[in-house]
């Protein structure tokens, strides 16, 4: 099983790693891309006003700009623990077992708009790069991704591959025959509305679960029956990878 989550725009600053080494990192079929969009990054970096157009920051986040001209010298994270914010809070990585931290680097891999893809347990720095950036003189990531992402990703489908992606990240490289999960809140007269902000959290709940549980659900049907064992109000239709999370309003 692997579990598919999306980056951090917001990422915990140094490390106790040696700088970034690509031969560290799973899947060196994406190297090339990984270094067409270091050298981008760190080029755009001199320029800060083109970085702030560019990456989406305003001038009172400018540190974001020096974090990516340091890219390639900074120390580096195992990746579940350089990634912050409301999915990464829920999942709580920090608190695992060892045991459980082994079978998370197994399972749980972040889609990066800079890397690709990278496993739990992969060390990489702190960068800014969201899958909607445009580095100047490049093309689209999404046009740079689909090309090698998307054979990396249909290679994994051949077992059973849980892609809790936001929308952005999913778009880089659809994986064939997935799991998604949307997440409704229910209020008490039967009405459901999406879930926005908190969607996150829930989705990192679940991610908690799948990548500490000793079960190893080989399809969606066995997906869901761990799920609901698990105490999540879970709804498929017939025939759908597509899974409805219900939570409390």
């Amino acid at each position: 099983m692997l579990v598919l989550l999306p980056p951090s725009e917001t990422k915990h600053p140094g490390g106790d790693g040696a700088p970034l080494d690509l031969a560290a990192l799973s899947h060196p079929e994406l190297d090339p891309v990984r270094e067409q969009l270091l050298g981008g990054i760190e080029a755009l970096a001199g320029d800060v006003p083109a970085s702030r157009k560019a990456l989406g920051v305003s001038a009172a986040q400018d540190a974001e700009i020096a974090r990516n001209a340091a890219v390639r010298t900074a120390p580096t994270l195992p990746a579940l623990d350089r990634y912050t914010g409301v999915l990464y809070d829920a999942l709580d990585v920090r608190s695992l077992t060892r045991a459980q931290r082994v079978k998370a680097d197994r399972r749980l891999a972040v889609g990066s708009a800079l890397f690709g893809l990278v496993h739990g347990g992969e060390p990489i720095p702190a960068y800014r790069l969201s899958a909607i950036s445009h580095l100047p003189g490049l093309p689209r990531l999404r046009a740079l991704w689909r090309p090698v992402l998307g054979p990396v990703l249909a290679a994994a489908a051949d077992g059973l591959v849980v892609d809790l992606r936001s929308g952005s990240y999913a778009d880089l490289a659809p994986v064939p025959g997935a799991v998604t999960v949307d997440v409704l809140s229910e209020r008490a007269d039967g009405s459901r509305a999406v879930v926005s902000h908190f969607n996150k959290a829930h989705k990192g709940r679940l991610a908690r679960l799948l990548a500490t549980t000793r079960a190893e659900p080989a399809d969606v049907v066995g997906l869901v029956a761990l799920l609901r064992r698990g105490g999540f109000h879970v709804e498929r239709a017939r025939g759908s990878a597509a899974l409805t999370l219900v939570v409390p309003a």
